[in-house]
């Protein structure tokens, strides 16, 4: 175990070996110049490549800038720095250079040349808003990029780089907002990709987000949000939803403080609140003293400051749920799901380790609905304790969310597809962790170990095919795999990834509807149309 206590094996167990040998591409012409990088078994690879100008200096809080040009032929053979981060609960990144000049993408794409127009996927990353990096080798993209796709991975900034607000930055900004810097980079790396993609062979108006926990998070804010418009024409959100922890900007709200407050509280924290000019002594904190003191949050209940994106009036209208309740997304198809066990990976941070504390932390959290919530998850000594938090959060927080995003979409003009992972990696056996959070990302990749076998090699096969063809047409079916129903409120069913593929319903329906009710009830007034 780590110091933090999440298992330090799993994310190696998810990633794959090393890089095969490769030859210089011929140069490939963006916007702001010409870039080389590397092809090897038919899939060239650029990493590294500018997406925006390092958020520095005086950019620190500041919107994504236009990245610089450069002359002549920049080599993108290495993948760019990651923000400044803590050491990850599930895998630290491992030596991995850090550092603020963090916006990069990379670029995997098997296109001879630039007429090709393959669908794009562009890949947000996870880690709770906090750690991880586009340039992981678990979202390695040799194996989708064969199949007829151009992918991408992108680096956002994160924690305290990422969704620090401040009145002072607000009173700075043209839009009168701050907060959520991360979100923007991820909306500039689109606007990259709408402006250069084609240079890959891939087809800007061909373009699926897709990401896993905060990576599925993010998706779900760039679905409400007016300034992604246009950016994207189809979603994927795994493990990830609209629902959690929404800090506004200037509110206490979600039984959250603000964020401007959680700025203010830092700053203060900094002694930066007591100089001349508070923002230039904030923005002249070196990066390690910064992430120190804002000590961010990791995993659903671990300790610190919380960051993600903040509901600001501007990139964020509203909080996220009750946009996708009054219908407020844009209208694209979209793919969601979640694993059977994703609560095993943080069950080591429940909040109690009796039945007492248990029973006293549910009633906390869901207020009148708890004795439901009881009943449905019996707690009945302390020896279960683990085990049942685990299977509670796993249904309230990431299957009745997902369920929430499949109605709200069927209830719009976009289609929804609901899937359940509930196969057992071998890796993930071995430490009793079931079919855990983020077990899936390397069946959907391709990148399994040779821990994996024949099973997990159909399975993986079945899964990264039908990412590729919803990214193609906006509908996964096909290539022999049992037909997946557009989800209905109705059927309410989804696509079970098992070890069979097979389609079931009314997963967990109860707790779902009992949620649904509960949130339903707890709505402010109807958002006014825009």
């Amino acid at each position: 175990m780590t110091a933090r206590g999440f298992p330090g094996a799993v994310l190696a167990l998810l990633t794959t070996a090393g890089p095969l040998a490769a030859l210089l591409t011929d140069p490939v012409t963006l916007a702001t110049g010409q870039i080389s990088g590397l092809t090897a078994d038919g899939v060239r690879v650029f990493k590294g490549i500018p997406f925006a100008a390092p958020p520095v200096g005086a950019l620190r809080w500041k919107p994504p800038q236009p990245a610089p040009p450069w002359p002549g032929v920049r080599a993108c053979t290495e993948s760019g720095p990651w923000c400044p981060q803590p050491p990850s609960a599930i895998g630290a990144p491992g030596g991995k250079r850090q550092s603020e000049d963090c916006l990069y993408v990379n670029v995997w794409t098997a296109a001879a040349d630039a007429s090709a127009k393959l669908p794009v996927m562009v890949w947000i990353h996870g880690g709770g808003c906090t750690t991880g990096s586009g340039a992981s080798p678990l979202y390695d993209g040799n194996h989708l990029a064969r199949q007829g796709v151009v992918l991408v991975t992108i680096n956002y900034r994160l924690g305290p780089f990422g969704y620090f607000a401040h009145p002072l930055l607000s009173q700075e900004s043209p839009q009168g907002v701050s907060g959520n810097y991360g979100l923007l980079d991820q909306i500039a790396a689109l606007h990259w990709v709408r402006r250069n993609i084609a240079g890959f062979g891939g087809d800007p108006d061909c373009v699926t987000v897709f990401g896993e926990s905060a990576g599925a998070m993010s998706v779900c804010r760039l679905l409400v949000s007016p300034l992604a418009k246009g950016l994207f024409h189809r979603a994927i959100a795994q493990s990830g939803g609209a629902h959690g922890c929404n800090r506004h900007l200037r509110e206490d709200r979600n039984s959250l403080d603000s964020m401007e407050k959680v700025g203010a509280d830092l700053a203060c924290q900094l002694g930066c609140d007591r100089q001349e000019n508070p923002l230039a002594a904030l923005r002249a904190v070196s990066a390690e003293d910064l992430l120190a003191a804002a000590s961010p949050a990791q995993g659903l209940f671990g300790q610190g400051t919380r960051f993600g994106p903040v509901v600001d009036g501007w990139a964020v209208p509203d909080d996220p749920d009750r946009l996708f309740a009054a219908g407020r997304q844009h209208p694209v198809p979209f793919m969601i799901g979640t694993t059977a066990d994703e609560g095993t990976l943080f069950s080591f941070q429940a909040p109690a380790r009796r039945a007492a504390g248990y029973a006293s932390v549910v009633r906390g959290m869901f207020g009148p609905d708890a004795d439901a919530i009881l009943q449905r998850f019996p707690c009945p000594d302390d020896a279960s304790v683990k085990h049942v938090f685990a299977e509670l959060t796993t249904v309230t927080a990431f299957v009745a969310p997902a369920r929430f995003l499949a109605k709200s979409t069927a209830a719009t003009q976009g289609k929804a597809f609901l899937y359940h992972f509930t196969h057992v990696p071998p890796g993930a056996r071995r430490l009793a962790l079931g079919a855990t959070h983020g077990s899936e990302i390397a069946y959907v990749f391709g990148n399994l170990r040779r821990l994996h076998g024949p099973a997990d090699r159909r399975l993986s096969a079945a899964m990264s095919a039908a990412w590729v063809r919803f990214a193609k047409t906006g509908d996964p079916n096909g290539g022999g795999m049992p037909a997946w129903p557009v989800y209905t409120a109705t059927a309410d069913e989804h696509l079970e990834f098992g070890d069979e593929i097979r389609v079931g319903s009314g997963l967990h329906k109860a707790t779902c509807d009992l949620l649904e009710r509960a949130w339903a009830a707890r709505q402010s007034p109807a958002l006014p149309t825009p």
